[in-house]
């Protein structure tokens, strides 16, 4: 196992630095954006009743399509950042752990 030292001196390498970049561009403004997507659905539930009431179709109201795509976003939001991790901070991370493991076998 690579000492604590070890693990201090990757945290501040420029890769390590590059991972978290990677990861807080993606997560910060998907997680902002989400929330605001939602705190929106709050506030029309409860300022807009009328609005969210009104019947598209059969039983199906603007609440009720609008509760359905908060799902859909929250599989979207899921699927992007799989497909961002897979491509953009994966390879890193996996470089990183290598080159631990290689410090630690190099120590014995």
């Amino acid at each position: 196992m690579p000492s604590p030292t070890r693990y201090r001196e990757v945290e501040k390498s420029a890769e390590f630095v590059e991972l978290r970049k990677r990861f807080r561009s993606f997560a910060f403004p998907m997680t902002v954006a989400f929330l605001v997507w939602y705190f929106i659905y709050v506030l029309l539930s409860v300022y807009a009743v009328g609005w969210m009431s009104t019947r598209i179709a059969g039983n199906i109201t603007i609440g009720l399509l609008i509760s359905f795509l908060q799902f859909v976003t929250t599989f979207l939001i899921t699927w992007l950042y799989i497909r961002h991790a897979n491509r953009s901070l994966d390879p890193l991370s996996a470089q990183l752990k290598t080159d631990l493991e290689s410090d630690q076998e190099g120590a014995h």
